[in-house]
């Protein structure tokens, strides 16, 4: 069984292959979520404590949370359901999917370092690598840096507010025959005064077309409403010369 070992902290992973059935039993039964001692895959991960994070079954099926079988089921899905990606809206459809219980069939299975150990291990803990993006949402900005939430505050200064645009990390490119410059990224759901300005603007409009379709709506039930007055005593006086006659 392989085991795919990642390190939050480092943002690592590393793929090893176990071909002992004893430390490969151990994690039979299990279910996803629960934590396993490290010692179960050899000297080398003693101290560390891992937890099952999910994996897939030889023919490729992935583990789903909350099917307590160590088999393979068919079940009904829709939006919102884990291991389905529905293409159109209120679609259902019935696929195939592994139980969230270990069992022999698992050809690949996805720990997740809980507690570190004392050895190191090659390629997952050794190495920390940096995040090369940051945030681009301005309240994922703002919980980063800890600013303000408020978007204009009156008791403070222009010079004093928390300018998400001030914060946004950047990142250097580097060409060759050509000086280093930076760049940073669009920055999502970013409020300010001119949008402000842009969303009072079109909701003013809104309500004067509503106002507008009111007032020429009146005109038109107005002019009807004389029309078929003029129409109806046009067709009495008709009546009355018909009758005369």
């Amino acid at each position: 069984m392989k085991f795919n070992i990642s390190f939050p902290e480092t943002g690592q992973q590393k793929c090893i292959d176990i071909e002992d059935d004893k430390k490969v039993r151990l994690f039979y039964d299990r279910k996803m979520g629960e934590e396993v001692d490290g010692a179960a895959l050899g000297d080398e991960f003693k101290g560390y404590v891992f937890r099952i994070a999910g994996g897939n079954d030889k023919q490729g099926f992935s583990m789903k949370q909350g099917v307590l079988v160590n088999k393979r089921v068919r079940l009904l899905l829709a939006a919102g359901h884990t291991n389905y990606r529905p293409r159109r809206t209120g679609e259902r459809k019935r696929k195939s999917v592994r139980g969230c219980i270990v069992g022999h069939d698992i050809a690949v299975l996805h720990l997740v370092v809980i507690k570190k150990g004392t050895n190191e291990i090659p390629g997952v803990t050794d190495d920390p690598r940096p995040r090369r993006l940051g945030p681009k949402r301005a309240s994922k900005i703002k919980k980063l840096f800890s600013l303000d939430k408020g978007v204009n505050k009156k008791e403070k200064k222009a010079e004093e507010r928390d300018d998400v645009r001030r914060y946004v990390v950047k990142r250097e490119i580097k060409k060759e025959g050509k000086s280093t410059r930076l760049r940073a990224p669009k920055i999502q759901r970013l409020i300010t005064a001119e949008r402000i300005r842009r969303k009072m603007k079109e909701k003013t409009e809104k309500k004067n077309r509503w106002t507008r379709a009111k007032e020429e709506a009146k005109k038109y039930n107005t002019l009807l409403n004389k029309v078929l007055h003029q129409r109806h005593v046009e067709e009495h006086k008709l009546r009355e010369a018909a009758k005369s006659s």
